[in-house]
């Protein structure tokens, strides 16, 4: 008998999304002709959505039965479904078969988007590595790599394995893996992770961790396993499935017993038609949704905004999601010896980077030139320290893991880290030097100035916080949700950006799997978690919390593919209006269920002792549908005051 219905469950997947598509579009048309009649037939043209959609419910209903006797709302809408073809309530039937239909599809699509974004991650696994070996480079699978190995990097190409470099300078961009907003510079005997991208310098490094140890393949295995630990949402009308279906088949039994009227038994079990109970909560959730798609959201899980609502912690990445996630010049520090003013300074500094492809010089010039032209001050700053032209700048040099250096208007300009000043045998003053490491306490990142071999100054960057940010996160405090934050960044970054936010508990330095770790500490506590991201090392953090909310604009397409929620223009100020939603969207829900409920078990009453007839109990419920479908409606527009 299991055999059997294993290969009859087979037959009812044969086709997939695209076949229940197609079934629910003619089941619908199916429906508006029915309910219109302007087409005449010698039967009820809603049988073709009882058929099409109510066949499939009533065949999995019984092999639920009888492989684990499972009892679930598709046995209670089987039930209803053949008492109201009994009665002749086609259209009833026909209803109850297309809405139920369609919530399995929605749940489908769910399912096919999470493995979707498992596919993008697998394909973030680098492909080939340069093998040296004896003076000769030799191109292989990145699978062919073994422990010990010496590999070849150059900019622009994927580090391959984890490992170290044993030669060469270089920035990698780690954001794949720490969430950084800033690549970080690397030289002899730093670690460096496979997925990473080498930005600039070529470097060999030694093969550490290889294959399925490397820290790409562990992120993907933790996205899967997030994945497959998330808790799914059950359905109030399933949870309560066993004792209704008993209520009602105990009621019709010795209502036909005692009465021997088959028709009280017949009207008890079309009254008990959970048509109220079914639309209970999906009626309310996609409401819900209309509202907050409005407000930027993007919901992919109707059940996410049911877990949403008992969320009391909500872990938020650093970069990208409460900051900008681009760094910006947030100050400029002359040299009082030097005889440089601070604008004249900030021109030569960011004339110099004007031919860098790193990120901060990049900041630098783009900074400048918003700053040029703003104030008073600033249309005197273009005419006296204009941007130099890009042919004036003589004997460029990007030095990896440095900086850059550059002769403009005959003076020769270091622009860099710390090193390069060192190298170039160039003293910070004392000053400066506590001044700077003030800086970077704060999470800010210093480029250290000369010119013409003496220290000018330092220009300051920092990735700002959004403007919204901190009202948002007094408002979460004020539902009762605490914001805990959670960044692959720096203790002083992270501790910077908290006290400004006025968020209590931070963990930096966070690896994916540290994320994945604390969120999974939290719920072994009891408590529902809801995490916010954007990053591809967010995505096992946003698989396995109880809810995953993605910044869609900035954030990787495998970091919106991983949630259950994307903040579409990444406006967060919108996030206390969705909790507190999903809190309002879950008294209607109750109330919706208790009024459904209520209404049904009075007309049970009533069909007991005869005084509804199966028309009119088909009213009744029908009635009870209308009422859940107006209440859930109220959500559409609602904002809290």
């Amino acid at each position: 008998m299991k055999n059997l219905m294993k290969k009859l469950e087979s037959l009812l997947e044969l086709g997939g999304i695209k076949k229940e598509i197609a079934l629910l579009a003619v089941s619908a048309v199916a429906l508006a002709l029915s309910i219109t009649d302007v087409v005449p037939l010698p039967f009820d043209i809603a049988w073709v959505s009882i058929i099409l959609c109510g066949v499939p419910i009533v065949l999995e209903a019984v092999i639920g039965l009888v492989t684990a006797f499972d009892i679930k709302a598709d046995v209670l809408v089987s039930m209803a479904l053949v008492a109201s073809v009994c009665i002749g309530e086609d259209f009833a039937a026909g209803e109850v078969a297309f809405i139920m239909q369609l919530g399995a599809l929605l749940e489908d699509v769910t399912v096919a988007r999470a493995r979707a974004g498992i596919e993008k991650l697998v394909k973030l696994t680098p492909r080939t590595a340069r093998i040296v070996s004896g003076g000769n480079e030799k191109i292989v699978p990145a699978e062919e790599v073994t422990v010990g190995d010496i590999l070849r990097v150059l900019p622009g190409e994927t580090i391959p394995v984890d490992g170290v470099i044993v030669s060469g300078q270089t920035s990698v961009n780690q954001a794949v893996m720490t969430g950084e907003s800033l690549p970080v510079d690397k030289g002899a005997g730093d670690d460096v992770s496979s997925g990473t991208l080498n930005q600039f310098g070529s470097f060999e490094m030694r093969a550490v961790k290889v294959g399925e140890d490397s820290s790409i393949q562990r992120m993907i295995r933790l996205v899967q396993s997030a994945d497959a630990g998330k808790a799914k949402i059950v359905g109030i009308a399933d949870r309560w499935a066993t004792w209704i279906v008993v209520t009602a088949l105990a009621a019709a039994a010795l209502t036909w017993i005692f009465s021997g009227e088959i028709i009280r038994a017949v009207t008890i079990l079309v009254v008990f038609c959970p048509c109220a109970l079914v639309l209970a909560t999906p009626t309310a959730i996609m409401a819900a949704i209309g509202n907050v798609t409005r407000h930027g959201f993007l919901v992919r899980d109707g059940g996410a905004l049911e877990r949403l609502a008992g969320v009391t912690k909500i872990t938020f990445d650093k970069t990208g999601t409460l900051t900008c996630g681009t760094p910006e010049v947030v100050g400029i520090e002359c040299d009082p010896d030097c005889g440089i003013s601070r604008d004249e300074l900030f021109a030569l500094v960011a004339s110099a980077e004007q031919f860098s492809e790193h990120p901060l010089g990049k900041a630098v010039v783009r900074c400048f030139k918003n700053s040029v032209g703003k104030t008073d001050n600033n249309e005197n700053q273009a005419e006296e320290f204009p941007l130099a032209q890009k042919d004036s700048v003589q004997n460029f040099v990007m030095i990896p893991g440095r900086g850059v250096c550059a002769e403009i208007r005959g003076r020769k300009i270091l622009a860099g880290n710390a090193a390069l000043l060192s190298e170039n045998k160039i003293a910070l003053p004392p000053s400066a030097e506590k001044s700077a490491r003030k800086n970077l306490e704060k999470g800010c990142t210093v480029i250290y100035a000369a010119v013409d071999g003496k220290f000018a100054g330092t220009v300051v960057l920092s990735d700002t916080i959004r403007g919204e940010s901190r009202a948002m996160i007094q408002k979460l405090y004020a539902l009762n949700v605490e914001p805990v934050l959670l960044t692959g960044d720096n203790r002083n970054a992270a501790a910077s950006v908290a006290e400004n936010l006025g968020i209590k508990e931070v963990k930096a330095d966070c690896r994916p799997e540290d994320k994945l770790e604390r969120i999974a500490e939290f719920q072994a506590e009891g408590k529902k978690v809801c995490m916010i991201g954007d990053g591809v090392n967010d995505a096992p953090a946003l698989k396995r919390a109880d809810v995953g909310i993605a910044m869609g604009g900035i954030g990787s397409d495998i970091a919106v593919e991983a949630a259950d929620i994307a903040l579409v223009d990444d406006d967060v100020k919108e996030l206390p209006h969705l909790v507190a939603l999903s809190k309002r969207m879950m008294t209607t829900i109750k109330l919706n269920m208790t009024f459904s409920m209520t209404l049904n078990f009075a007309a049970i009453a009533l069909a007991i002792t005869g005084v509804l007839n199966p028309v009119v109990g088909a009213l009744v419920h029908n009635a009870g549908s209308v009422a859940v479908i107006v209440n859930s409606a109220l959500l559409l527009k609602w904002r809290k005051r």
